[in-house]
């Protein structure tokens, strides 16, 4: 890492955190991502090389710690605690882009919005006991429409890209725009149903709890009204 030669804390702390995907990794595991793969799920696009050089860089400059797994194949990433005090930061860059920057068509990755609920929004202790399996049909979505699936089952619960094989008990019909706004608390479930926004086919008991599955991201309620 290049070095800006320059006293101040801005400068030192910006030789390591603004380098293009850093910020981003570290989010990932800042949420519970420890091994390679599951931090480069929720970085999609980054090159594997790219991930390793961040991830060494980040060891070396001690905010990231990388311990051999037990199976002898990988590492496992986890904060230090220079890693963890960087909780505050990311929360603070997370509020500050909810509140200044807007949605463009480029951010809207259905997957991603659908990654960050079962990854690190999940409501795990309101699911209920039996699988739950909801087929969204998304539209807008980069400029045009996708098939994903959510399989909700506890600790097991996963984004799938392909039919996941079991039986589907909703299907949720959602503009992409509209799904990143709701997750993000600029919009409620219930109003987007309402209008139409939201289109759930399903057990009526069973549509009402989706949405409560979700805890909503952390920069919720930081964009002015």
């Amino acid at each position: 890492m290049r070095s800006y030669g320059q006293y101040c804390p801005i400068a030192r702390a910006s030789e390591i955190l603004a380098e293009r995907w850093t910020p981003i990794i570290l989010r990932n595991m800042l949420h519970g991502a420890t091994s390679f793969n599951s931090i480069a799920a929720g970085a999609p696009g980054i090159p594997r090389s790219m991930l390793t050089k961040r991830l060494r860089e980040l060891e070396i400059a001690g905010v990231v710690e990388a311990v051999p797994q037990p199976s002898g194949r990988g590492y496992r990433y986890s904060p230090t605690a220079a890693g963890r005090d960087l909780a505050g930061v990311m929360a603070a860059l997370g509020a500050w882009g909810e509140r200044w920057i807007e949605l463009a068509p480029q951010h809207l990755d259905p997957g991603m919005v659908l990654h960050s609920w079962v990854n690190w929004y999940l409501a795990g202790d309101l699911l209920p006991p039996e699988r739950v399996v909801v087929r969204f049909e998304v539209t807008g979505a980069r400029g045009m429409g996708r098939l994903l699936w959510i399989v909700f089952s506890g600790a097991e619960s996963e984004v799938c890209l392909t039919h996941p094989g079991f039986e589907e008990n909703l299907t949720v019909a959602v503009d992409a725009r509209v799904l990143a706004e709701w997750h993000l608390g600029r919009i409620e479930w219930v109003d987007a149903v309402m209008a139409g926004r939201i289109v759930v086919d399903g057990p009526p008991a069973l549509a009402a709890q989706l949405p409560r599955w979700n805890l909503r991201s952390e920069a919720a309620g930081a964009r002015p009204g």
